[in-house]
């Protein structure tokens, strides 16, 4: 996408509506980090408004985050408890934080908004060398067979309709880089409002690959929060990777 820089898709507009719109598994996604945490810390990867590190560390674990947008972060520190949680900012593929975890998270696909193989390798090393020896990796993500089932290699998808705005998500994909260039459009009365996003995927296999150059190794993958079973029909995967 021309002239994309991955810091304005988080900034002031989109981190004040962050949280309008929930994904709906918050809490099953809690659950499984809290049983994974096993007491803690925790570091999260793109911590952003704290919709997920919040309620984990209200399950009595110490929780820190890595962000790129201060305007995300401002939104985490106006909730209750965003005050107590420690967030050093930068780029998560390779900014150093003091101390090891028991576990590191990324979800929500923001593994892949690291937009180079070689971002994502070195997010992968910058992981490893924050575990302790028992620590695991978890990662979210979608699984993009969808994307080679497009037309033309795009799409327009209505992804809201109501009396007053519609939203549209449009893509491009680009199978060589591995990239897809998105907006999120919405349409109303007050005007046009186009959120940019840029995304660079990777299989689950090729994850696999990033894990076992940084010394880690799969060790569970499931096509959900609930531990269903993972497989070809699969639309994402919660995978965890540990030494």
């Amino acid at each position: 996408m021309k002239n994309f820089e991955p810091a304005t898709s988080f900034g002031a507009d989109v981190a004040a509506r962050y949280d309008d719109d929930l994904r709906g598994d918050e809490e099953e996604t809690v659950d499984f980090l809290a049983e994974l945490a096993v007491g803690g810390p925790v570091l999260e990867l793109a911590i952003g408004t704290g919709r997920i590190a919040l309620p984990l560390a209200q399950r009595g674990l110490r929780v820190d985050g890595i962000d790129l947008s201060p305007e995300m972060v401002a939104q985490l520190r106006r909730k209750p408890g965003g005050d107590q949680i420690a967030v050093t900012m930068g780029d998560f593929a390779a900014v150093d934080v003091p101390g090891v975890y028991r576990l590191v998270y990324v979800v929500f696909n923001t593994l892949f908004n690291l937009l180079t193989q070689d971002d994502q390798v070195r997010c992968f090393g910058n992981v490893a060398a924050h575990l302790n020896d028992d620590g695991s990796f978890l990662v979210e993500a979608f699984v993009p067979t969808f994307l080679h089932r497009l037309r033309d290699r795009q799409y327009v998808d209505a992804e809201a309709i109501a009396i007053d705005e519609v939203t549209l998500d449009v893509g491009r994909h680009d199978p060589v880089g591995q990239l897809l260039d998105e907006s999120h459009v919405s349409l109303s009365a007050a005007g046009v409002r186009v959120v940019p996003i840029v995304t660079r995927y990777a299989w689950p296999s090729e994850l696999d690959l990033m894990a076992r150059i940084a010394g880690l190794r799969l060790v569970g993958r499931w096509a959900g929060w609930n531990r269903e079973p993972f497989g070809a029909d699969s639309t994402r995967h919660v995978s965890v990777y540990s030494r």
